[in-house]
Parts: structure tokens; sequence; C-alpha cells
């Protein structure tokens, strides 16, 4: 797929999104590492999205997931900034730190460094949450160079808030 393609799909992924946001009255903020604002991005490029956004975190540093989302220096000490317990604690900072209703939070090994066995690059974890439900999170391994994990990311995202508000 060319950029164009790849950025239209994600364009598609966050108008789907918004307009179940619109129907629903609920209004969406993001939490985002290894993806660098890209799931902001798109959501930003639908015009009226400001009737259903509020705002992204773009906490790419531990020490800014601590600042910003309030996650725990334990957590990131015990588990890793690439972990369930940690996307939990971004999801659950975004919607603490906000007015939105619901949240997602993304953190994960885009590479092409910083794998690990246990966690190789294209690791990805992804956190979705309303004020008045249940969390859940969902583990992947996207494959492909940096740019490929990251699109793959934001695209899981999207469409896991999909799923997320038929569930929820």
């Amino acid at each position: 797929m060319s950029a164009g393609t790849t950025d239209a799909k994600l364009i598609e992924l966050a108008d789907a999104v918004g307009k179940v946001l619109q129907l629903s009255r609920l209004v969406l903020a993001t939490a985002e590492s290894c993806t660098g604002g890209w799931v902001a991005q798109a959501i930003t490029s639908i015009a009226g999205s400001s009737a259903w956004f509020d705002r992204g975190f773009v906490t790419y540093s531990n020490q800014s997931k601590q600042d910003l989302l309030g996650v725990s220096r334990e957590a990131l000490e015990n588990y890793g900034a690439v972990s369930e317990p940690v996307v939990k604690a971004m999801v659950d900072g975004a919607l603490a730190r906000s007015r939105a209703d619901v949240a997602l939070a993304i953190t994960g090994i885009a590479g092409p460094d910083g794998g690990t066995p246990e966690k190789p690059v294209g690791t990805v974890w992804i956190a979705w949450q309303r004020k008045t439900a249940s969390v859940a999170v969902r583990r992947a391994h996207f494959a492909g160079d940096r740019a490929a994990v990251r699109w793959q990311a934001v695209a899981g995202a999207l469409s896991g808030l999909l799923e997320y508000l038929e569930s929820h």
C-alpha cells in the first residue's frame, strides 16, 4: 500500500470512531507512547473532531508517563514500559486527567532496536476503557519495520476501539 492509501485507511477508521462516539455522546482521550501521537493525528484529520476528541497525551519517556498520566515508578521498574500493568495505568491516567468518557492507550517496541527475547520488536500493548466500564487490553505482535509496526498499532487501536464501544 502507498502512504496515501495507508493514511486514508487510518482516517477512515478515525471517522468511524468519531461517528460512534458522537452517536453515543462520548468524548475520547488518547495516551500514546510508540505511536507518538499518530492516533491523535488521524483523529484530528476529521473536521469537527473537537466535538468528540478532548486531548492526546504523547508520553514517550518513562518520566512523561509518570508526570502526565500518573503511571507509578514501581510499575515501570517491575514490568517495563511495554507491559499490561503500564498500558492499564496509561489508559486510567488519560481518563483521570481529561474530560473524556473513554480512552485508549498504546505502548510498544517499534524497533528497529529495543527488543528482547521476552518482548521482541513489534510487541505492542493497547488498552481501551470507559469511565463506566471495565478496561480491555490486547497484546499484539506486529511485523515489519518501524513504520509498519507503528501504523499497525494505530490501526489496531482504532479498530479495537470500535469493537470495544460496540461491546461496552
